[in-house]
């Protein structure tokens, strides 16, 4: 395991930021060609693709003697910004903690599917086909994983996101809207010509605080609970004398399995509808920006119970979760993969002070390693 320790302290050195999120990152090239010398030194037969222009793919394969089923060990390379880090791409060990931007979220997890890959490697598959896929461009559009699902197939797949090493069975997925506020520009000192953008804005902002918490009081998901909103960014105005023309709002709705976008754009639709028909001079509309759908998988199926039962041979609680956050186990679910998601502790996830628990990488490998025996017969 010191040999995928060392991956993963390598890897956190690397600066793998993804740039859809911050304009002029290196993204994830670097990182990849790091992986790929580590899965060829382990002894995987490797592929490079690249999703976009120095976005690479990272595929690794260990062929069993026999034919057999696949399974696939998944991770993304980027990371989100580092925006009020000191020292984010130094990795510091301290109490059995490493410290830096993509501890958590979640080049442990690649170290880990590495980690097992070289033990399965070193043993030899008798049977089977075991892939390790590190994936670029997940904290955005998840280009990554939409080019893997197109180019590989798998019998079953594991996401190393981090879950505390539970076994995690579904996890939310998000829309976000934008909604456009209409005013019209005018003098602040002549409100006759004028109209308010903002002011318009702020009852769709009511209006949405109380459809929060319409869902929350839904029925809920026994493993994910409810459903929410949130606005996240609100922009508009030109100067303090200035009537605002237009005021902008990004919202985020966090939607469970079986709800999706054109659902979220519906709701708020009919809000707005409603806004109109109180005040014909009230303006506004919305469209659907990006949507990402949720995931879900039946806990007694053979993937999650047989990792539950690797888990839980190494002494881990291994209980069954849904995950809050979303991940690209919709994606290789949706391409008809049955998919869990499995991780390391730590904590940080896109906060400015971020760790893993060094001590449940190694746990997670050894239980990844244990899953493929299993699965791969």
């Amino acid at each position: 395991m010191e040999r995928a320790r060392q991956l993963l302290r390598d890897l956190v050195a690397i600066n793998s930021i993804n740039p859809s999120l911050v304009p002029g990152a290196p993204g994830e090239g670097e990182a990849a060609a790091c992986l790929a010398d580590c899965l060829r030194e382990s002894g995987l037969d490797v592929t490079i693709t690249d999703v976009a222009p120095g976005r690479p793919n990272v595929v690794g394969v260990l062929e069993g003697a026999q034919p057999g089923p696949t399974l696939l060990l998944c991770g993304h390379l980027d990371t989100v910004g580092v925006e009020g880090m000191t020292d984010p791409f130094v990795p510091v060990e301290r109490d059995g903690r490493l410290y830096g931007r993509g501890t958590q979220d979640m080049k442990a997890g690649v170290a880990a599917c590495v980690g097992a890959a070289r033990q399965l490697a070193a043993e030899g598959l008798s049977r089977g086909r075991l892939i390790v896929a590190g994936v670029v461009d997940e904290e955005y559009a998840s280009l990554g994983a939409e080019a893997l699902v197109r180019d590989w197939r798998a019998d079953g797949a594991v996401i190393t996101e981090p879950t505390d090493l539970s076994v995690g069975v579904a996890h939310k997925g998000f829309a976000w809207l934008e909604i456009n506020a209409h005013g019209r520009a005018a003098h602040g000192s002549r409100p006759e010509e004028g109209k308010d953008a903002i002011l318009a804005m702020g009852r769709v902002l009511g209006v949405l605080e109380r459809f929060d918490q319409e869902l929350r009081a839904r029925p809920t998901h026994p493993l994910l609970g409810s459903g929410s909103l949130h606005a996240s960014t609100i922009t508009g105005g030109t100067e303090a004398s200035v009537y605002p023309a237009l005021c902008r709002l990004l919202i985020e709705r966090r939607t469970l399995p079986g709800e999706d976008g054109a659902r979220a754009l519906h709701e708020v639709e009919q809000m707005l509808a409603v806004l109109r028909t109180n005040d014909p001079e009230f303006t506004a509309d919305v469209r659907l920006v990006v949507e990402r759908a949720g995931y879900d998988l039946d806990p007694a199926a053979e993937l999650p119970q047989q990792l539950i039962v690797a888990g839980r041979a190494r002494g881990l609680e291994a209980r069954v979760a849904g995950m809050s956050y979303w991940t690209d186990a919709a994606i290789l679910g949706g391409a008809g993969i049955p998919t869990v998601i499995f991780g390391p502790r730590g904590a940080g996830l896109h906060s400015t002070v971020e760790y893993v628990e060094l001590a449940s990488v190694d746990e997670c490998a050894y239980t990844l390693a244990a899953l493929a025996r299993q699965f791969l017969g």
